[in-house]
């Protein structure tokens, strides 16, 4: 495994010392590690949404209603 040192601000060192005593966390490098890991999925999701979103607009109008399209959507999510 890498070492990364990284400078943060007093006001964000003292966060992430308050993360560390809440439990959750054995120290700063599992703190850093789950946010790293938070990032990625946020941003695995926002690159799906954008794609499905482009997807979306490629389309074209459609001809269904909003609640012919609502009841697609609770169907397909069940």
């Amino acid at each position: 495994m890498a070492t990364m040192n990284v400078s943060i601000p007093d006001q964000m060192r003292e966060w992430v010392e308050a993360q560390l005593e809440s439990g959750l966390y054995s120290n700063a490098s599992d703190y850093i590690r789950d946010l790293i890991r938070r990032d990625q999925e946020y941003k695995d999701k926002r690159e799906a949404l954008i794609k499905a979103l482009k997807a979306g607009e490629k389309s074209g109008v459609s001809k269904r209603t909003i609640d012919e399209i609502w009841k697609e959507v609770k169907t397909r999510n069940r």
